[in-house]
């Protein structure tokens, strides 16, 4: 990006109230000795008085569907299928390291999260839970709780193991009425 673009997008952002959606080292700000230095500010402004349009934006008024079931059932062969391939794919080859695995975790739940999204089931909330251990001599246990509709509300689990890490996907698609 070059100097124009960046003071351009800065001097837009300010003037809506927000520097954060660029990050503070692509923002120089001009000293009054004529020198540049970083801009450390990142906060908005766009919630205070004063700060908003003149014309504010109407609320979207819903209407009501009435629908108590969904239309399409949630895909649970098809979900376990993409955990079987992002959990091979991402974790085939790794060794067990408490970092990388920590960024593995949120790295492997985005993609899953985007891949069943990508299914385009309508009106189910999609929830993507993932743990990786080490794999040594031990027991583990895991359990979820939350309300739960027995006839809409499924969920989709795989286990993969390497030879020094295991972990354990799962993904609860649960209806919105």
């Amino acid at each position: 990006m070059s100097d124009l673009a960046k003071e351009k997008a800065a001097r837009l952002l300010k003037k809506r109230g927000s520097l954060s959606s660029l990050g503070s080292h692509e923002i120089k700000a001009k000293d009054t000795t004529g020198k540049t230095k970083d801009s450390i500010s990142t906060v908005s402004y766009i919630d205070d008085p004063g700060h908003h349009d003149d014309n504010p934006r109407p609320a979207v008024q819903m209407e009501n569907t009435y629908q108590l079931s969904p239309t399409r059932r949630f895909p649970v062969m098809t979900v376990n299928d993409i955990l079987k391939d992002v959990l091979a794919s991402y974790l085939q080859e790794e060794k067990y390291e408490a970092e990388l695995c920590r960024q593995m975790t949120k790295t492997i739940s985005e993609v899953v999260k985007a891949r069943v999204k990508d299914l385009m089931i309508p009106r189910y909330k999609i929830i993507v839970l993932i743990s990786i251990g080490q794999l040594s001599d031990q027991n583990m246990r895991m359990g979820s709780r939350c309300l739960w509709d027995v006839a809409n509300d499924t969920f989709s689990s795989h286990t993969f193991k390497n030879s020094s890490l295991f972990a354990i996907a799962n993904v609860f698609g649960v209806y919105s009425e």
